[in-house]
């Protein structure tokens, strides 16, 4: 699986570092970068994307920033899914975007792991929101007798899984073979009644697992 993102901000150094801390997660390939909304339009024009991860506050282009940028996305790309990564902390604004059917808005301040979890999140077709929100009640939760199902080692495998490291890396990080880790990996899969891995993210994410708070790029 490999997941095709495009980032726009207005900020060039914050494209720079988002694409150095997403370089080393095998599932993700950064495929353009734009600065304003004419950018994004021809970038989308040319490029297969599955996920836009774009600013909220972004003037200067042709089609305009915030709502009205996000609205236009909508109607010509319903297919897109759209991240919303912004400084702007307003539950209003963030209302307004999750009712034009996208399905997370995080800030710029939270830790990359929460980028990275809504990406996989978003993708496998749930909604995600940051840590802080969840303990709101604002997303739901798998059904826990469904997760008791799991071995311990079964869920530190899917914990390890979803926040991005390789079945080698999981593999030399709880000093297991690659055999035994894919093995239990599949074995969590059944258990749960899941084939592919994007199902995986989803649930992950809605059973809390996704949450990688102490995430970092050398994980």
């Amino acid at each position: 699986m490999k997941i095709h993102l495009v980032l726009a901000d207005d900020h060039p150094a914050l494209i720079a570092g988002i694409k150095y801390e997403l370089a080393g997660i095998r599932t993700l390939d950064v495929v353009g970068t734009a600065n304003n909304s004419t950018e994004i339009v021809e970038l989308l024009a040319r490029v297969p994307c599955d996920i836009l991860i774009t600013d909220y506050a972004m003037p200067g282009g042709e089609y305009g920033d915030g709502i009205m940028l996000l609205s236009f996305l909508r109607r010509r790309y319903p297919d897109l899914k759209i991240i919303v990564f912004t400084s702007i902390n307003n539950p209003g604004i963030t209302h307004k975007i999750s009712k034009l059917g996208i399905k997370s808005v995080l800030n710029k301040v939270d830790d990359v792991g929460h980028l990275i979890s809504a990406i996989h999140t978003v993708y496998a077709g749930a909604a995600y929101f940051p840590p802080v929100q969840l303990s709101q009640g604002q997303t739901g939760r798998a059904d826990t007798e469904t997760t008791r199902q799991l071995s311990k080692r079964e869920t530190e495998v899917v914990r390890l899984y979803v926040s991005g490291q390789s079945i080698k890396e999981i593999a030399e990080q709880l000093h297991r073979s690659k055999q035994t880790v894919s093995s239990q990996k599949m074995n969590a899969m059944r258990k749960l009644g899941i084939e592919r891995d994007a199902d995986l993210f989803r649930f992950a994410y809605e059973a809390g697992f996704a949450v990688a708070t102490d995430w970092h790029p050398d994980a």
